[in-house]
């Protein structure tokens, strides 16, 4: 028959609370069975709940990344990749440094601007014009040259052609025409002080 008052639920538990006391080999059984149950359940639930070691848990989202080619790859994380920055804006270009006018750049001036205005209708061919002009101008400069008619260039006036701007790879000079003026540019190449460009100034 089913315990059905509170009174014989009593009696009951105070049979079982009491057993281990009736005796002192009920009461080594009762401890030794305590130790073992929570020997037990310190092992059993930790294991229980702890995921596995490589396999991962029944939740976990593997992350698939798609490869340029089309395939999948599985559990790999992109690897990005970074452009270092600029610390601080690239300086400005230096500007010229001054310095006095180079004699070998005031030299290579005057004999140019002699063999500029040399050229005699009648007497003098514009190959020799030319030739007398080429040791003084620069590769770049000289295609420039035969494109010009030398019967039509300005005269110069006896006058000496001076220096306007002088740096350590360059100098500007200035000869006197008689319409203008005659605006030449020297630079220092490898092969030496050349002309590297002229304009004719008002």
């Amino acid at each position: 028959m089913p315990i059905r008052t509170n009174r014989g639920r009593a009696a009951v538990y105070r049979r079982l609370w009491g057993w281990p006391l009736r005796s002192p080999r009920h009461l080594v059984a009762s401890i030794v069975g305590v130790t073992v149950l929570v020997t037990t359940i310190s092992v059993v639930i930790p294991n229980a709940i702890k995921p596995r070691q490589g396999g991962g848990t029944a939740g976990t989202t593997s992350t698939v990344v798609t490869g340029g080619s089309g395939g999948n790859q599985v559990g790999v994380l992109p690897t990005a990749t970074s452009t270092a920055l600029p610390t601080k804006a690239q300086s400005p270009t230096a500007a010229p440094t001054s310095a006095p006018v180079n004699p070998n750049a005031q030299l290579v001036a005057d004999m140019w601007v002699d063999a500029f205005s040399a050229f005699e209708p009648g007497k003098t061919t514009k190959e020799q014009w030319l030739a007398g002009l080429k040791p003084h101008t620069s590769n770049e400069l000289f295609p420039r040259l035969e494109s010009v008619e030398p019967a039509n260039v300005p005269a110069v006036i006896d006058q000496p052609v001076k220096a306007i701007k002088s740096f350590t790879e360059s100098a500007e000079f200035e000869a006197r025409l008689e319409d203008g003026k005659l605006l030449v540019t020297v630079v220092k190449l490898p092969e030496g002080w050349r002309v590297h460009d002229w304009t004719k100034g008002a």
